[in-house]
C-alpha cells in the first residue's frame, strides 16, 4: 500500500496483513491534545507510578520528536522510533502509566509500543511526546466475529466481522488504534478506509513492515461473519465508514477469542 501525508505530502511503500495493495493518504493525526495527567501536589509521591486510563477514557502519547524507550524510567533503551512511522504517520503510543518529579509534573510514561512482539511495553520520556485524551474503545470478539464500539463507557455500534482464518489467526491482546488510512480506491480490498493497529500477525512475520493488523473495509462482503483473512478484521464498508469517522488515535483495541 502506498501512502502519502495530507499536511506534508510523502509517498512510501507499506502492507497490512490479510489486506492487499492499494494506495492511501493519511487521516491522521486526530486525536486531542491536553494538558498531561497529574493529581494535586498533595498527593504526589515521587517515582511511584500512577496508573491512568479506564473504560470510560485513556490516554494517547504522540510523538514530537524521535525517541527512546526504556525498561524502566531512566533505565536501559532497547529500541527507538522516529518522530513519523513508515507511513509518514506521528508514531502514537497508548498510555498506560506515569511517574512524576517532585514538581509533580510526568516525567516518564509507560506505554503500549507499535512493536513486535505483540504486547510490547516500555517507557518513554514526557518532554518527548504531547498528550491526548480518547473516550472511545473497541472491543472485538474473533469466536463470535463481533466488534463493538464504545464511546464514554457505553456500546454505541455493534457489528458482524470477517477475521483470521485459522492458518492466519487474528491475533488477541489489547492494543490501540495507530494511524488510519484513506485508500484511494474505495471499492479495493481496503473498502473506504484502513484503522491500523498496534497489533501484528504472529504469523505473516515476512510482510512489508513485519505483518501489522487493520481493521478495513473489503470488496468481498460475502466474506463478512467468516474466518478468512490473513489477520485483519473485516467490516461491511457503510459500517467501516462510520467506525472510522469515530476512533482517533489512541482508542484501545481489546480483541479476544
Amino acid at each position: 500500500m502506498r501512502v502519502s501525508v495530507a499536511a506534508a505530502p510523502v509517498v512510501v511503500a507499506a502492507a497490512l496483513a490479510g489486506c492487499g495493495g492499494s494506495t492511501a493518504t493519511s487521516a491522521e493525526p486526530v486525536t486531542r491534545q491536553v494538558a498531561a495527567p497529574r493529581p494535586p501536589a498533595k498527593t504526589c509521591r515521587l517515582g511511584v507510578e500512577s496508573r491512568l486510563g479506564s473504560k470510560r477514557v485513556a490516554y494517547a502519547a504522540v510523538a514530537q520528536r524521535p525517541l527512546l524507550a526504556y525498561r524502566s524510567p531512566g533505565g536501559a533503551r532497547f529500541t527507538t522510533f522516529p518522530r513519523v512511522n513508515a507511513n509518514g504517520v506521528p508514531n502514537v503510543f497508548g498510555v498506560l502509566g506515569v511517574v512524576k518529579g517532585r514538581d509533580c509534573q510526568p516525567r516518564w510514561f509507560r506505554v503500549e509500543l507499535p512493536m513486535r512482539p505483540n504486547g510490547s511495553i516500555g517507557w518513554i520520556r514526557a518532554k518527548a511526546v504531547w498528550i491526548g485524551r480518547v473516550r472511545t474503545r473497541i472491543e472485538i470478539d474473533v469466536s463470535r466475529r463481533r466488534l463493538t464500539l464504545f464511546r464514554n463507557g457505553r456500546a454505541v455500534l455493534t457489528a458482524t466481522t470477517a477475521v483470521g482464518a485459522p492458518a492466519t489467526p487474528t491475533p488477541t491482546g489489547r492494543f490501540y488504534v495507530n494511524q488510519r488510512l484513506i485508500p484511494t480506491d474505495p471499492h479495493g480490498p481496503f473498502g473506504p478506509g484502513a484503522i491500523g493497529i498496534s497489533a501484528f500477525s504472529n504469523v505473516l512475520t515476512g510482510w512489508t513492515q513485519g505483518g501489522p493488523v487493520a481493521i478495513h473495509g473489503t470488496n468481498e462482503p460475502w466474506s463478512i461473519g467468516r474466518s478468512v483473512s490473513n489477520g485483519c478484521i473485516r467490516l461491511p464498508n457503510p459500517i467501516l465508514r462510520r467506525l472510522f469517522r469515530s476512533v482517533p488515535a489512541g482508542t484501545p483495541v481489546v480483541i479476544h477469542a
